[in-house]
């Protein structure tokens, strides 16, 4: 099952979905891949191997719930929502990244890109969520991206 390529019909059938969930991103430091274990009860969304650590993205609600359980107090900083682009974009397609991080650019909207098999997923400060996807969905009606 190939992803769309053709950045046209990407930026035009993106439809983007906003989660209604808070995320957060943690490191556990020096961590390897083994350490994991410990912190499946968080559920991430996403576990990334850096050089100094582990890198999670996890719901701020379970990181709440796991310092209460074991009484100790992983650091929650910025929280985030993210949006997910319904079209299957291939690993291969050019400038979609480029389109929807310039977009968001117009709006003063950080942006943290996650690509995924099927879809892409953006990770936006809870704050500007709502505007993140009004942006995004400009794509849709004919707006161009500006490169």
């Amino acid at each position: 099952m190939n992803g769309e390529t053709n950045l046209e019909t990407l930026l035009q059938n993106m439809s983007p979905i906003l989660h209604s969930e808070v995320y957060v991103f943690l490191t556990v430091i020096d961590a390897t891949a083994t350490d994991l274990g410990a912190y499946k009860i968080l559920e991430p969304l996403m576990v990334y191997k850096e050089q100094e650590g582990l890198s999670l993205i996890v719901l701020k609600q379970n990181v709440i719930e796991y310092n209460q359980q074991h009484k100790t107090q992983l650091e929650v900083g910025e929280v985030f929502k993210y949006i997910t682009l319904k079209v299957h974009s291939s690993l291969n397609a050019v400038g979609l990244t480029a389109a929807v991080s310039a977009k968001l650019t117009e709006a003063q909207i950080s942006a943290n890109v996650v690509a995924a098999f099927y879809h892409d997923h953006i990770f936006v400060p809870a704050v500007d969520a709502e505007r993140a996807v009004k942006a995004l969905e400009e794509f849709g009606h004919g707006k161009e991206a500006v490169l």
